[in-house]
């Protein structure tokens, strides 16, 4: 019982810090051109 005093703030902090870098990737565009990088292999510009 006195481990649960532990683990419950390290799993909120953890999620928190999870939900923090989510939201930091959205809003640094991470997941605005999904397919480009596919075409970007595929195309033989040298």
């Amino acid at each position: 019982m006195n481990l649960l005093i532990y683990f419950i703030p390290i799993a909120l902090l953890m999620g928190g810090a999870g939900l923090a870098a989510f939201l930091w990737s959205l809003r640094s565009g991470q997941y605005d051109d999904l397919e480009g990088a596919s075409w970007r292999v595929l195309d033989d510009d040298d």
